[in-house]
């Protein structure tokens, strides 16, 4: 198979499976020590690793399992903040996950759903900060916002938003679901009021390895989505935050455990660590779009400053519609094929993390090409022309 899509649930190198799976060893040997009296102390170790990383205190993040979790956790806590005449921002390159979950309580809070509309193609970062900011207003009472968006694959300006918004007293929330191990991180000089990131992606940790970000100030009001014994633990040395976060009931905690053997691990790949890991991987991504454009004959549909290690491009309707079943079953290639907006339609997502090579991204452009045109040529005979 030609993997084409590590943006989607990430890789997990083996020697962090074998981490994870002496975790799981350790716990199941004497359950009641490992969860019930050693977890706090393991979880502060994990955290503080992951804080170094991401560039914040330790005290401000909460593991749980995914980006998505993170987002819902911030909503349905301020949901009861809200109600009609109220706004909530967000963008058309919102997931849609998360849109789901700003839909859920924009409906039973009676708030207002406002959308700024950013394009793409897009020539200019600025052009994202212009569309959010015409759409504030003084009803606006959250931003909800990608960092790196999932269909577009664009890196959103967002340090320059959160500090426009921050001027006007807005909150903001940013998906940052992508964000970790592709591009370097310090949440505390961001300044948006909550964050969530994903470690399973880029990081390569584990499935189910997330964060979620809290400034201080704001964490007595944010309560994950199960409560639980943390809720009216007595104890005072450990925040709320945490009491509530860490434990949500019984469940593995082994992914959460591994985040500092993948940042260990993926650092220790290339001589130059993480920089040279993630410009490697922006290089090859570039590269990438290089190709494709050109094959496909279509210009890059954003500037470089706005890509990372995945890009997309827009793709011509001359393909078939079971184009992504095709790829898959008569050429091995896993690529996400998106739907878009008019008059785009569908676009193409790649991404380029240390296992890939230019000549994949060459091999999909090829095989797009006969798709379009109805050729009737086989992966094989594919292979052969590009020898």
């Amino acid at each position: 198979m030609t993997f084409l899509n590590h943006g989607a649930f990430g890789a997990c190198p083996r020697p962090v499976l074998e981490a994870q799976q002496r975790w799981r060893d350790r716990l199941e040997a004497q359950p009641l020590k490992f969860l019930g009296r050693e977890i706090e102390e393991l979880l502060d170790t994990a955290r503080s690793d992951l804080a170094a990383f991401v560039g914040a205190e330790s005290g401000e993040l909460a593991f749980i399992p995914n980006a998505t979790t993170g987002v819902n956790a911030v909503l349905r806590s301020l949901m009861p903040q809200w109600g009609i005449g109220d706004e909530l921002l967000t963008t058309n390159h919102e997931y849609n996950a998360c849109r789901n979950a700003l839909n859920y309580v924009a409906q039973t809070s009676g708030a207002t759903i406002v959308v700024a509309e950013v394009p793409f193609p897009i020539t200019d970062p600025e052009q994202m900060l212009e569309a959010v900011l015409a759409k504030v207003s003084e009803r606006t009472r959250l931003v909800l916002v990608d960092h790196i968006s999932s269909q577009t694959a664009l890196i959103f300006p967002i340090a320059s938003l959160t500090k426009a918004l921050r001027t006007q007293g807005i909150e903001v929330l940013i998906d940052g679901a992508h964000a970790p191990g592709m591009i370097p991180l310090n949440l505390t000089e961001l300044g948006a009021t909550y964050y969530t990131g994903n470690c399973h992606k880029w990081l390569c940790a584990p499935k189910g390895a997330a964060f979620l970000y809290v400034q201080r100030d704001r964490q007595a009001q944010i309560r994950p989505l199960t409560i639980s014994h943390g809720a009216n633990d007595p104890r005072k040395h450990r925040s709320r935050f945490h009491l509530e976060f860490d434990w949500m009931g019984t469940g593995d905690p082994s992914a959460y455990l591994c985040v500092p053997e993948a940042i260990r691990f993926m650092g220790s790949l290339l001589p130059g660590g993480w920089p040279e890991l993630m410009a490697t991987n922006r290089n090859l991504a570039l590269a990438a779009r290089q190709v494709l454009c050109e094959g496909l004959a279509v210009p890059p549909p954003s500037p470089d400053e706005m890509a990372g290690a995945m890009v997309s491009i827009p793709l011509a309707n001359s393909l078939p519609e079971d184009l992504y079943d095709r790829l898959v079953h008569e050429f091995q290639i896993e690529v996400p094929v998106i739907p878009w907006h008019p008059p785009l339609r569908r676009l193409i997502r790649v991404s380029a993390q240390v296992y890939n090579l230019l000549e994949q991204y060459t091999y999909l452009t090829t095989a797009l090409k006969h798709l379009s045109v109805g050729n009737n040529f086989t992966p094989e005979k594919i292979i052969k022309n590009l020898q």
